[in-house]
């Protein structure tokens, strides 16, 4: 089945390729890698690219892990060899996420409480590389 998931993906990015930035393409393709890796992993995911109506910033994930909500920011990379993905999330992304977190959580009525952000790695090699980091940043108390 797997290999079937890879052929839709490689036509999924051959498409979006043609029509879209190369950064855009390869950022939306390891959005996909990684909405599957949470699933199989046991999260439930209930948001893609959500932003807020007023506002900047943009959560490339929301997904429930049992009783946690989880904001998932994905960061895809050609290869190892670039910056480390980890440090890519500067302060400025950070405080964007955590306004476009917020009012989420205000809108689906969820204590702040039960929030965490989380990091997904994708590395575009072949087989892709996933690294899933937990509480990546602390929830701010209100």
């Amino acid at each position: 089945m797997r290999w079937l998931y890879r052929l839709a993906d490689a036509a999924r990015h051959a498409a979006r390729s043609r029509f879209w930035a190369p950064d855009q393409a390869t950022g939306r393709r390891g959005e996909d890698l990684a909405h599957r890796y949470l699933e199989r992993r046991g999260f439930t995911v209930v948001a893609r690219n959500y932003r807020p109506p007023a506002g900047s910033g943009e959560i490339d994930l929301v997904a429930w892990e049992g009783e946690t909500l989880v904001f998932v920011e994905v960061k895809s990379r050609h290869s190892e060899e670039s910056s480390a993905t980890e440090r890519s999330v500067d302060a400025e992304k950070r405080r964007q996420l955590f306004r476009a977190a917020r009012d989420y959580a205000r809108r689906a009525d969820i204590p702040w409480e039960r929030a965490r952000f989380d990091l997904v790695s994708i590395v575009l090699a072949s087989p892709p590389a996933v690294r899933h980091y937990r509480a990546v940043f602390p929830v701010i108390a209100a």
